[in-house]
């Protein structure tokens, strides 16, 4: 497979000191590099910045830029779509630790959205860094066999979107009249 890992994923801060106190002091990551430069290095552009690295337990970063010159949305966020869809979602190791961290970020004012349930795949806790990203933290809840069920369904839950962009038909996906029941099957 040509792509072995996520090296960083980037977007646009307000504020490079308070994003590394936020991802540092509140969420743990360690922080790793930071570079600046007067000129966008891959396009020759004017715009003076600092890029800020930040890195996860298995080697993946996170990666901020400070442009305090450049106009648009200071953080960087695509002000046509919904903010619940643009989002850094990190995994964290078990159900305990997101509990732990929901109450955490509790403790230090972040105001916390969640425990959600998605599809009995994912339990996410969702809130905002201090540029207004939101964030979600997330722990894996499903089995390895409903992994397999998940897997072998991905391309009928998007055929099914495809014919109709509305999730009141899914019952053709799995017979069931009253709508999506994962237990029925």
């Amino acid at each position: 497979m040509l792509i072995k890992s996520l090296h960083h994923a980037a977007f646009r801060c307000q504020d490079a000191r308070a994003t590394v106190d936020f991802y540092t002091r509140i969420l743990g990551l360690k922080f790793i590099h930071a570079m600046g430069e007067d000129h966008v290095p891959s396009t020759g552009q004017y715009s003076p910045h600092i890029h800020i690295f930040f890195q996860m337990e298995d080697g993946s970063c996170i990666a901020f830029f400070e442009c305090p010159r450049d106009e648009g949305e200071p953080s960087g966020r695509d002000p046509r779509t919904p903010g619940w869809i643009q989002h850094f979602a990190f995994r964290v190791k078990d159900t305990q630790t997101l509990l732990q961290a929901k109450a955490n970020l509790e403790a230090e004012g972040v105001q916390v959205i969640g425990p959600t349930n998605h599809d009995d795949f994912l339990l996410s806790i969702y809130f905002f860094d201090p540029s207004g990203h939101r964030l979600e933290l997330s722990v894996h809840t499903s089995t390895p066999e409903m992994d397999a069920t998940f897997e072998a369904e991905a391309p009928k839950v998007l055929e099914l979107w495809e014919k109709t962009h509305d999730w009141s038909q899914r019952h053709l996906l799995w017979g069931s009249q009253d709508g999506y029941d994962r237990t029925s099957r």
